[in-house]
């Protein structure tokens, strides 16, 4: 894999970045891993949720780039599947151990430790393929929705909310608090839920996203390790939705897969389809998938987390 930041190519179009963009901040600090040994590596964090835990995108992205260093160029990622077994330290830098478990002719498979403190907090398998054609394909349909161009950003409708002047200080400061976080990702939620009101929804919501900042044309696998870090911002939330009359305890990421079905650029807008088929037994499951805008299906998510909750006064959000 080409080492993240020395991508090569250009923006859209244009063969190279445009005048003033800087590179995304996900290559050039995020995922950019530091070499240790030959299959030993270290992460350091660039944005830590209000929690206080390591971001489970950022911890799944860099272990991902680390098996990804194992591999040649000509092998790509098609799956991996993780499992989150400890809550990380944003105090001290994840060490990533790769394990050459297995490479064969079509196939390869890496196994990759995440450690802090001597003890494992991460693990993950990886798999990569030699691109083969095949007359067996399909997929389904791309949802119908407005494109992001016609939509408000994140950012943008958080400011929208914090000019209500009727709105409770609680949630005013809650909102500041998101507003202030360095999140490297761009998002326009579509059709964005009313964050103030506890009406009951369907879980499903859809979100337009993509790495802030320029990438460009490079190994493959490189915009798979930013859409692994991007796919698990505000996944788990979406089983959510129907039960918003109570007030979150604890929501972490137990699991996460991911499988990925053609070439994308993770520096362009893709539409993010995350619902939720189940939730019960204080954990919530999570499916998604990652769209171009040209209709083809790149990426297939799932996950299942932790979801504890308590009742929330009955009071007026306004």
């Amino acid at each position: 894999m080409a080492a993240p930041g020395s991508t090569d190519g250009g923006g859209a179009g244009s063969g190279r970045p445009p005048p003033g963009d800087l590179r995304s901040t996900l290559i050039t600090s995020v995922l950019s891993l530091e070499r240790l040994e030959l299959d030993l590596f270290r992460g350091r964090h660039h944005w830590v949720p209000a929690t206080q835990r390591l971001f489970g995108g950022q911890i799944v992205g860099q272990a991902l780039v680390a098996a990804a260093r194992s591999v040649s160029r000509d092998e790509q990622v098609h799956s991996l599947h993780c499992y989150f077994v400890r809550a990380g330290d944003p105090k001290v830098p994840v060490l990533y151990e790769v394990e050459r478990t297995r490479t064969g002719k079509s196939f390869s498979v890496r196994s990759v430790k995440a450690i802090q403190h001597g003890k494992p907090i991460f693990t993950c398998q990886a798999s990569f393929q030699l691109s083969q054609g095949s007359p067996v394909q399909h997929q389904f349909t791309m949802p119908s929705v407005p494109p992001p161009e016609d939509l408000l950003t994140q950012e943008e409708l958080i400011q929208k909310f914090l000019q209500n002047p009727n709105l409770a200080e609680r949630y005013r400061k809650h909102l500041t608090k998101i507003q202030a976080e360095d999140v490297p990702i761009d998002i326009k939620p579509v059709n964005p839920p009313d964050t103030f009101c506890l009406e009951p929804q369907e879980p499903k919501q859809f979100f337009w996203v993509r790495a802030r900042g320029y990438i460009g044309e490079t190994d493959m696998k490189v915009h798979c390790c930013v859409a692994a870090y991007i796919s698990d911002y505000a996944f788990l939330g979406t089983a959510l939705l129907p039960h918003r009359q109570y007030h979150i305890k604890l929501m972490v990421s137990l699991d996460h897969s991911m499988w990925f079905h053609a070439p994308f650029r993770a520096d362009h807008w893709m539409l993010y389809e995350c619902e939720s088929p189940w939730a019960g037994g204080c954990r919530g499951l999570v499916q998604g998938r990652l769209w171009r805008r040209d209709g083809v299906l790149a990426v297939t998510c799932a996950q299942e987390g932790v979801i504890r909750v308590q009742e929330m006064p009955n009071q007026s959000k306004l």
